[in-house]
């Protein structure tokens, strides 16, 4: 009788998927954990990685009141660009990334992003590499006010 998991590596499900971005954006509204976690739904799954970043109420040992995030016209180009390169690298079944600009609280939503992969290793390997390629290579910029009366802004890349 032939081993009928001989050839695993060969079953679709365990290939990248032919268009494995599902979502991609940068918004002025708040973001929705559900929404991109829906977004990378894939049967052939068997591991979703999600990041969730959200606006701390400190940064360098300084008190945080109020953040901003901006972000140049080619930021979805870019994010785009690192999504691509993501899903070139890895076994990616579906990609979803979005990144909040605007006027930010304290326990807001910054950054969503997730990955499935056929694999829990493969999925936390991309998710990172997508995480901090974003926030390298993607022109958004951080504004942040202290409550000391300083302020400081942060670039992505």
């Amino acid at each position: 009788m032939a081993d009928m998991h001989a050839h695993a590596d060969d079953h679709p499900g365990e290939r990248a998927a032919d268009d494995p971005i599902k979502l991609l954006a940068i918004r002025d509204t708040p973001l929705s954990v559900d929404e991109v976690f829906r977004a990378v739904g894939d049967d052939a799954a068997g591991g979703t990685t999600l990041f969730v970043g959200t606006v701390r109420n400190h940064d360098g040992g300084a008190d945080v009141d109020a953040l901003g995030y901006s972000c140049h016209p080619t930021a979805e180009a870019e994010l785009r660009r690192v999504a691509e390169k993501v899903v070139a690298n890895y076994p990616v079944r579906a990609l979803a990334a979005v990144h909040r600009v605007g006027d930010l609280h304290v326990g807001d939503l910054a950054v969503v992003v997730a990955v499935s992969c056929p694999h829990r290793g493969e999925a936390f390997e991309a998710c990172r590499k997508l995480i901090d390629d974003l926030k390298h290579e993607v022109p958004i910029w951080k504004h942040q006010k202290f409550s000391d009366g300083t302020e400081e802004w942060v670039g992505a890349c």
